[in-house]
């Protein structure tokens, strides 16, 4: 692994996601330049240019020195414009690719979404192994699981060692979506309406957290893995038919327990042989002190309990070496070659974030919303609205609001294990939900409420 610093190209660096991964970058002093089609910060050398152009990239790569390269350029998700989403992001995507193995570019980083594996469907603590559906939910997501696996097959193409990132529901400081449509439906007075039960569980990820996921992922892309590849062995066609055992260093990565997140719930201890609270007693324990003082210490020792595997778990003996034989030349324990779903690691009932938002832009409101019960409309009902809206916006030429789409996203149970990312990359969500909805609209009333709008009364 190399012990020079890198010069990263922040491909998007303009755009949400993008400028957070700049920000974070000059918060640790490195060498930064953004590639985008619009200058909105001053602050890091600035290359203008068509992601679609190889030339216009390798240009930039060239003059900025460049050894890695974050790649977050893509239009919002909710278009109507197939087209324009696989001129960019496939297109785009390869030509970034291109232009990167022909300018010597050692790393690339890609910014994909957990969106790649989601067809509509209920999807329930899912890990990597899920393939990518047979029939898209839409296009922005087909085109970036294309785009994924344009960047997932460049790794070790001319030197090159890529790693794809899949947030899900980004939010926070700079969103000009979730906010804006959270935001309008709290103006127009509609907080009161709700499709489906909300018994459905959904990943949201404060934008800081997938911000750092990109630092990591670069910072780790040229670390071995803990064994070598297959392709590596000797003996390869007898590895086919006997994989080797998991090594010590690979134990060591899969074997240690994680410690719970709870930044938004707060640690909840487990009361153990050696911490526990006593309870209701006859004589009281000798060690009683001892106990509870285990138990309220409120830096706990990281557990010490074994950590359990099924071999349907996805970092099992068993999946490892099954991996091992599917992808010879890749380890699934390395970041190179790798894509890693990067959430919060706290799933919600899907309408309890925006009321989360409504609730949090009452404390600048406090007179705009009236006590009033909610009106739940099942999903069937949601959808045969949406399917009116979409119609009425044919006819009339306007973007219908409300679609199937949104009913179908609003309703549907999305949450993915992060595991892999915990242990692999070394990524740890820093800000909780909780906090990161209070950030996400404080920013929101300071840069366009106080400054340019005022809420309805």
């Amino acid at each position: 692994m190399s012990s020079m610093k890198d010069v990263y190209l922040v491909i998007g660096g303009s755009g949400f996601v993008g400028r957070h991964i700049v920000q974070q970058l000059l918060d640790r002093g490195d060498i930064v330049s953004v590639f985008d089609i619009v200058q909105r910060y001053h602050d890091v050398p600035f290359y203008s240019g068509d992601i679609t152009n190889e030339n216009d990239v390798a240009n930039a790569l060239r003059k900025s020195g460049t050894t890695c390269i974050i790649h977050t350029a893509s239009p919002p998700a909710g278009l109507k414009d197939a087209p324009l989403y696989f001129k960019v992001n496939v297109d785009g995507t390869a030509a970034v690719i291109a232009a990167a193995i022909s300018a010597g570019v050692r790393k690339l980083v890609f910014t994909s979404s957990a969106g790649v594996v989601f067809n509509g469907a209920d999807i329930t603590d899912i890990d990597e192994r899920l393939p990518y559906p047979g029939i898209p939910m839409d296009a922005y997501n087909d085109s970036k699981a294309k785009a994924e696996a344009l960047v997932l097959a460049a790794n070790g193409k001319g030197g090159l060692l890529t790693v794809a990132l899949r947030p899900a529901g980004i939010f926070g400081p700079g969103d000009r979506q979730v906010m804006t449509g959270l935001y309008q439906v709290y103006e127009r007075g509609q907080t009161h309406f709700q499709i489906g039960e909300n018994t459905n569980l959904f990943d949201w990820t404060y934008v800081g957290n997938v911000a750092r996921a990109h630092l990591l992922a670069a910072d780790r892309l040229e670390t071995p893995s803990p064994a070598p590849p297959l392709a590596e062995l000797e003996k390869l066609p007898a590895v086919a038919e006997e994989v080797p055992p998991l090594t010590e260093a690979e134990e060591a990565l899969v074997g240690w327990p994680l410690p719970p997140i709870a930044l938004t719930t707060g640690q909840q201890r487990i009361p153990t042989c050696e911490a526990r609270p006593l309870g209701p007693y006859v004589e009281r324990p000798s060690n009683g002190d001892k106990l509870e003082a285990a138990f309220n210490d409120p830096s706990p020792p990281l557990s010490n309990r074994p950590v359990i595997r099924t071999r349907f778990d996805a970092l099992s003996e068993y999946a490892i070496s099954r991996e091992k034989l599917h992808r010879p030349d890749v380890s699934p324990l390395q970041v190179a070659g790798q894509a890693f779903f990067i959430t919060n690691g706290e799933p919600c009932y899907f309408w309890d974030f925006p009321r989360a938002v409504w609730h949090h832009l009452d404390t600048y409101f406090p007179d705009h919303r009236k006590p009033r019960g909610y009106i739940t409309m099942p999903k069937f009902v949601g959808l045969a609205l949406a399917s009116g809206s979409e119609w009425f916006g044919w006819l009339t030429g306007k973007e219908p609001t409300f679609t199937r789409f949104k009913v179908t996203f609003s309703c549907a149970t999305r949450w993915h294990n992060i595991e892999k990312a915990r242990r692999i990359l070394g990524y740890e969500p820093i800000i909780g939900v909780q906090e990161g909805v209070k950030r996400m609209v404080d920013w929101w009333h300071q840069e366009y409420i106080a400054g340019n709008h005022k809420v309805s009364h």
